[in-house]
């Protein structure tokens, strides 16, 4: 059996496994006050040509999703979102119980349009009875998306421009951020989320990581405290050289990158297997993730040799299933994949 469900079914990129067991045995400060870290964050501010930014780590990504919109959101906000967006479906009400509200729109291809943000803000604030309503205080996006897809740069500056007319911050969920980046169809760096962006995530763990994600503050405007603000919400790692030393790794020698590339490269082979085999695709993804739609009788004999994930119902007979590839994903993968 091989398995395609999802970008976190392996460990740890062994370079990672290296570093940690070569740096276990040092006495190092607690909370991310430790050199790895410090080194760490460095690397991500150059990374991002951001100098000044403001870098910091959480373990996963619905805790960094969690701990950055209630620090961000005053008790009255909510946060608009698409409907498809992983903060509305995928995280178990997180949001809602820090006490701020997702508000959703429309996704096309799972994306916002900035022209539905703009008409929800305009008709929010025509309201006469706006008052007794939850006030949006946030953009969220993710890129890639729940299906995989991608903004345009055009796309996302559409979005910051509504945000800075309405004075609210675009966050970026990046959870997938380096198949992203280096899908042939991106046309956006790492320099180009930053700048447009008011707060944004690197995501480690479907990227290389045991672990983590780093958050990245881009106009000075990391909320007061927001340490305690994090151990408050149960979010802060005693050990924080974990998460501090996994990140140097990966931004050492373009490591992100160079993995990220990888499962790019094996998502192609599999988008030429479904070609190939006739499959009928839901949404076509330049990223990681691939959408077809299948028979019970399908799944079950592709079942016999290939572990997927059931993203969704499509009609009454079909299910919508993704194949996801990652930085883990050999050769031997994709061969049994295509025998299957």
């Amino acid at each position: 059996m091989v398995s395609f469900e999802c970008d976190y079914i392996a460990g740890a990129h062994p370079e990672i496994l290296r570093r940690l067991t070569e740096t276990n045995m040092e006495s190092l400060p607690g909370y991310g006050f430790d050199h790895y870290t410090e080194s760490a964050k460095a690397k991500i501010r150059k990374a991002c040509g951001m100098p000044d930014a403001e870098v910091e780590f959480l373990v996963g990504g619905t805790q960094t999703n969690s701990v950055v919109i209630s620090t961000m959101l005053n008790d009255w906000e909510g946060v608009i979102s698409a409907e498809s967006g992983h903060v509305s479906v995928h995280e178990s009400g997180a949001i809602e119980y820090t006490g701020n509200k997702v508000i959703t729109l429309p996704a096309h291809d799972g994306k916002l349009r900035a022209d539905d943000v703009r008409d929800y803000l305009e008709n929010f604030y025509k309201d006469v009875t706006h008052d007794h309503m939850v006030f949006p205080g946030m953009v969220y996006v993710s890129h890639p998306t729940e299906p995989g897809t991608l903004y345009t740069k055009k796309e996302l500056e559409a979005l910051a421009d509504v945000c800075h007319e309405y004075d609210l911050p675009l966050y970026l969920d990046g959870a997938r951020l380096g198949y992203g980046l280096m899908s042939d169809a991106s046309d956006m760096t790492l320099e180009d989320i930053a700048r447009i962006t008011d707060v944004f995530y690197i995501g480690g763990t479907k990227v290389g990581a045991l672990c983590g994600e780093a958050v990245v503050f881009t106009k000075h405007n990391r909320p007061a405290h927001f340490m305690t603000s994090i151990k408050k919400r149960g979010a802060l790692l005693a050990k924080g050289r974990l998460l501090g030393i996994q990140f140097d790794t990966l931004f050492t020698d373009d490591l992100y990158f160079k993995i990220s590339r990888h499962a790019i490269d094996m998502a192609l082979k599999v988008k030429e297997i479904i070609k190939e085999k006739g499959w009928k695709v839901y949404m076509d993804s330049p990223t990681n993730q691939q959408l077809i739609i299948m028979t019970d009788a399908e799944m079950e004999e592709l079942g016999k040799s290939v572990v997927f994930d059931r993203w969704g119902v499509y009609d009454d007979t079909h299910t919508i299933v993704r194949l996801a590839t990652s930085w883990s994903t050999s050769e031997e993968d994709i061969k049994v994949l295509a025998d299957a």
